[in-house]
């Protein structure tokens, strides 16, 4: 067997977030996600369930926002509360390291409208990849008020890539799949 059966697409992705009402502000105010519910505190006092199911501290908490963000994308959101917590974010370079790639339409726009926002960080001017199977991508890095790395990318239909494989990165624009 060669792949977990059933297996259909990522159902959501998980960050955890020194201040989770920081974090949901930010994703529904900024960036444009709807709120779709809290939960929490999740907590096992004196026993080990966070150790058994989660593997953090037994005397974790935490509490959870889950956020929509467009059609598809489902943003689970930690804050967690523990003896043994490391508050250093990785680096992109790191293990473990990480960024959420936000696809938008006008990579230019998106910023314009990140920089109206105290705390966002743009790394650089945005870049149009000239070369290789991705030519035409557009994108930037930033970080979030927090410290969180995201991207915002546009990568335009047929790409150099499509030309070398029927295989099709997901696209939400709807124009991801034209084989």
């Amino acid at each position: 067997m060669t792949a977990i059966p059933g297996a259909r697409a990522v159902h959501h992705v998980a960050y955890t977030v020194p201040d989770l009402e920081q974090a949901v502000r930010f994703f529904v105010d900024v960036i444009g996600a709807e709120l779709v519910y809290r939960l929490g505190p999740v907590e096992d006092p004196g026993g080990d369930w966070m150790t058994r199911k989660l593997g953090v501290h037994r005397d974790a908490s935490l509490r959870i926002a889950m956020l929509r963000l467009g059609p598809v994308t489902n943003l689970e959101l930690f804050e967690y509360s523990s003896p043994d917590q490391r508050r250093e974010l990785p680096r992109n370079s790191d293990w473990g390291g990480h960024h959420l790639a936000i696809f938008v339409d006008d990579v230019d726009k998106a910023v314009e409208h990140l920089r109206r926002h105290p705390g966002v960080t743009i790394l650089g001017e945005p870049e149009t990849i000239t070369e290789g199977p991705i030519a035409g991508d557009r994108w930037v890095y930033f970080t979030t008020p927090w410290g969180m790395s995201m991207e915002l990318i546009n990568m335009p239909p047929g790409m150099p890539y499509e030309r070398e494989t029927e295989a099709r990165l997901y696209r939400p624009d709807g124009r991801w799949d034209d084989r």
